[in-house]
């Protein structure tokens, strides 16, 4: 039996702190509209994802997060690894709501909170570009978000918020909003980020409640190695990293590298490709 993963717990809900991440299965890749047609086009239905879930689930990694109302298929997709493999997985859905600030505009947001009830969401964690809407920078606030974190409990999930704006987590946290956790952005490049890293690894420090990271390898544009090490090492023991992956052996290599960061020691890796490995530098892995 493989190692299995740290957890954490929020809301009383055991949690890997090791996310499946959703990018690299749903065509999201942060790089070019081929790419993404790349990953669509492998990932198009519910049999293709199951050797990625269970790469992840051989190290107990059983959640998945992710837009996953606006990508119908990954749920048919986590119905049918529940089924092939006998495993539950927690799913942390980060839908798109309608904001607006009108009956017809509420209407549609609870639909949708209840629409990710009904696909088995354990956590619902508003999208960060609805969530956006709601602040007020000049009185520190997030108007309206009880509105939705009461849909969310009355639908029976537990509601958080995804925080590409890093004033979200401060101002949730100074206001005291019904918010079990946050998604934050967080890499050694900047990438995405609104404000220097620095700051950043500040805020999800001092956060109140446990911080999902994502795009810890700056989508692609830093090696694992690099990105994983950086991010466990600057994180607290209750916070979690999101990481995506395309193939299952990308998942055991970074599982390996993740686990060895967080014990310290150097990732058991075979030796990248190169014209010639009878070099002295490649002597060693």
């Amino acid at each position: 039996m493989a190692k299995q993963f740290p957890r954490t717990e929020v809301a009383g809900v055991s949690l890997p702190r090791m996310l499946i991440g959703t990018n690299w299965l749903l065509g999201y890749s942060h790089k070019t509209t081929s790419m993404d047609a790349f990953i669509k086009d492998r990932y198009s239905t519910r049999d293709s994802f199951l050797p990625v879930f269970e790469a992840y689930l051989e190290y107990g990694i059983d959640a998945v997060m992710g837009p996953l109302t606006q990508a119908p298929v990954i749920y048919d997709a986590v119905h049918y690894a529940r089924e092939k493999l006998g495993r539950d997985l927690i799913v942390i859905d980060t839908p798109i709501l309608n904001m607006d600030d009108t009956r017809e505009g509420r209407a549609e947001a609870e639909a949708t909170v209840k629409e990710c009830a009904r696909n088995g969401s354990k956590f619902c964690l508003i999208h960060h570009s609805s969530a956006e809407q709601l602040v007020n920078k000049n009185k520190g606030t997030m108007d309206r978000l009880d509105d939705y974190t009461a849909m969310i409990r009355d639908a029976g999930m537990i509601p958080g918020l995804s925080a590409h704006m890093p004033e979200l987590v401060l101002y949730s946290d100074e206001n005291g909003y019904d918010l079990e956790t946050y998604i934050q952005i967080y890499n050694c490049l900047g990438f995405l980020m609104q404000i220097e890293v620095e700051t950043v690894a500040s805020i999800i420090n001092h956060a109140k409640k446990p911080v999902m990271t994502i795009k810890s390898m700056a989508a692609g544009r830093c090696t694992p190695y690099v990105g994983l090490n950086f991010v466990w090492n600057t994180i607290r023991p209750q916070d979690m990293v999101t990481m995506g992956c395309f193939t299952p052996a990308e998942v055991h290599e970074d599982v390996e590298i993740s686990l060895a960061a967080l014990e310290h020691r150097f990732p058991d890796l075979e030796r990248r490709s190169s014209p010639n490995q009878n070099q002295a530098v490649l002597a060693n892995k």
